[in-house]
C-alpha cells in the first residue's frame, strides 16, 4: 500500500484488539533469572509468593514457557473503554525537524488515569476480586499506577491502600486526590503508619522517599491486614505480561499497512512501558524472524541499565520483598529530591535485565533538561502534553530523528507515548523558571550503594 493511503493516525478494529497476552519469556533462550527468598536464598515457591501476590497472578509470575495466556473477557470488556489506542505518525515532528525519519508513536494517555498503568491495574484488580479478596495495597511514584489501580478497584469494588513517594505526594496534590475521587486511600511515603516506615524515617530523617520506600510500606500493610495482597505496577514478569498488550497492538496496526520499524524507543524506569512495548517485536528477533534495534531511555539521575550492577538485589529498601536479579543501583539508593522526570525505580524488570546482558537491547540515560526540553517541544509540534517519562522516549527518538537528517537515511522510528503531563505542572513550571537541574550521582556515590548489595553465592 503507498504510503499517502496511511492515515495519520492508525485505528485498530474492536476485533483486532489482542484476545491474550504474549509471555516473552516463552521465546528466551536464557530464562531470565528466579526471585529468591531473602531467608534462604532459595528460588521462591508459589506457596511463598501467595502469601503476599494473588494466586492467578503467582501463576504468571513463574510461568517461562506458555507464550499466550488468554485475557479474560471482562478484562477485555473493561479494555475495550479505552482500548485499541491509537498508533500515530509524527508528520509535524518529523516536518519541524527536516529528517528523512519516519516517526511513530503509540499514545498510551486516552483514559483517565493519563498512562498505559491501567492495562495491568485492571488485570491485577481482576484476579483480587475473583480470588475473593477485601482489597489490595500499592506503591506509586509519580502516581499514575495509583491512579490506574483506584479507578480498577473502583470499578470492581475492591479497596485501595496507596503509598505514594512523599516528593511526589506534595509535588503532585491533584494527582492524589484523583486517586481519592476514585476511593483509594493515599499516605505520603516512609510513614508513621508501619513498621518499615518508622525504621526508614528513623535512619533517614526528612527523607523524600522512594519507589523502594513505599514498596516495603505497601507489602507489609499487605501481609498483616487479612483479606488483602499487595499488587506492583512495574518491574515483575506478571506487569510485562500485561502490557504486552501495547506491543501486540502496535504490531498488528503496522503490520496492517506493511511499516517495519527500524528503531523502537520506550523510557525505563522498572520497566512495564518498555517490556510492554518492544514484547512481540522482541520476540520476533529471538526466533530469529526480524531485527529491530530496541532502545531503553532512563535518567541520568536514576541509571540503573546504563550505571548500574547486573546482580541479586532486595526489590525494596525495607528488605521485605524477595530477591531479583537486575540491573541496580542498590535498593538503599533514593533520587535526589530535585528529579522530577519520573523512572525513580533503582532497579530494572529482571526479563528486561537479561535482555539487555544478552547485547539484545541498548540503553542510554538523558539529563532531566534535555527531557523537559523535548517534552516543551512535542508539545509545541504535536499538540499533547506528555508525562515526564514519556519524555525521556520522545528525547531519544527526536536525538534519532537528528542523526537521520544528518545521514540522510531514511529510518522509521517507534517509541512509546506512555500518557500525559497534566498532573505533572509543578516540575514543568521548575523548568520554566530555570529551577530544575541536572544531578547525577557520582561513581563515588553509587559505589558506596554497590557495596551494600547482598551477598549471594
Amino acid at each position: 500500500m503507498s504510503e499517502k493511503k496511511i492515515p495519520y493516525k492508525i485505528y485498530l478494529e474492536e476485533q483486532e484488539m489482542p484476545t491474550a497476552w504474549y509471555n516473552l519469556r516463552a521465546d528466551m533462550k536464557n530464562k531470565p533469572a528466579p526471585l529468591l527468598n531473602p531467608g534462604t536464598h532459595q528460588p521462591m515457591t508459589a506457596e511463598e509468593l501467595g502469601g503476599v501476590f494473588c494466586e492467578e497472578l503467582v501463576k504468571q509470575e513463574l510461568d517461562n514457557d506458555t507464550a499466550y495466556f488468554d485475557i479474560p473477557e471482562d478484562i477485555r470488556n473493561f479494555y475495550k473503554m479505552y482500548r485499541p489506542s491509537p498508533l500515530v505518525r509524527a508528520y509535524c515532528l518529523e516536518e519541524k525537524l527536516k529528517t528523512p525519519a519516519k516517526i511513530y508513536y503509540k499514545f498510551e494517555g486516552n483514559n483517565t488515569s493519563g498512562s498505559h498503568k491501567l492495562n495491568s491495574a485492571i488485570a491485577q484488580a481482576y484476579y483480587a476480586k475473583k480470588q475473593g479478596l477485601k482489597g489490595v495495597t500499592t506503591e506509586t511514584g509519580a502516581g499514575q499506577w495509583g491512579t490506574a489501580l483506584s479507578m480498577a478497584c473502583s470499578y470492581l469494588g475492591l479497596d485501595c491502600k496507596v503509598y505514594m513517594v512523599k516528593c511526589s505526594y506534595e509535588q503532585k496534590p491533584f494527582r492524589r486526590e484523583v486517586m481519592r475521587t476514585y476511593g483509594a486511600s493515599v499516605t505520603p511515603s516512609p510513614s508513621m503508619e508501619t513498621e518499615v516506615g518508622k525504621k526508614i524515617l528513623a535512619e533517614h530523617p526528612g527523607t523524600t522517599g522512594s519507589l523502594g520506600c513505599a514498596i516495603s510500606e505497601a507489602v507489609e500493610k499487605a501481609v498483616t491486614n487479612e483479606g488483602y495482597r499487595y499488587v506492583l505496577g512495574s518491574v515483575l514478569n506478571q506487569v510485562l505480561l500485561h502490557q504486552s498488550v501495547i506491543g501486540l497492538e502496535t504490531k498488528t496496526a503496522l503490520d496492517k499497512y506493511g511499516i517495519k520499524p527500524d528503531v523502537i524507543i520506550g523510557c525505563a524506569g522498572g520497566g512495564s512501558n518498555l517490556g510492554g512495548l518492544i514484547a512481540p517485536f522482541m520476540g520476533e528477533k529471538l526466533r530469529g524472524e526480524a531485527d529491530y534495534r530496541f532502545i531503553a531511555v532512563e535518567p541520568a539521575s536514576c541509571p540503573s541499565l546504563t550505571r548500574g550492577t547486573y546482580a541479586y538485589d532486595f526489590c525494596d529498601t525495607g528488605m521485605v520483598c524477595p530477591l531479583a536479579k537486575m540491573y541496580t543501583l542498590g535498593s538503599d539508593f533514593i533520587p535526589s529530591a530535585n528529579h522530577a522526570g519520573g523512572l525513580r525505580y533503582h532497579g530494572m524488570s529482571s526479563i528486561l535485565s537479561q535482555l539487555y546482558d544478552d547485547g539484545l537491547m541498548e540503553a542510554i540515560s538523558v539529563k532531566q533538561t534535555d527531557v523537559f526540553e523535548a517534552a516543551e517541544y512535542f508539545a509545541r509540534v504535536e499538540g499533547i502534553l506528555p508525562a515526564p517519562e514519556s519524555s525521556h522516549a520522545i528525547r531519544a527518538a527526536i536525538d534519532e530523528a537528528v542523526k537521520c537528517r544528518e545521514t540522510g537515511e531514511e529510518k522509521t522510528i517507534l517509541f512509546g507515548l506512555t500518557g500525559t503531563g497534566y498532573f505533572d505542572m509543578v516540575a514543568y513550571e521548575k523548568f520554566h523558571d530555570g529551577q530544575m537541574d541536572d544531578y547525577i550521582p557520582t561513581d563515588e556515590e553509587l559505589a558506596k550503594y554497590r557495596e551494600m548489595l547482598p551477598k549471594i553465592d
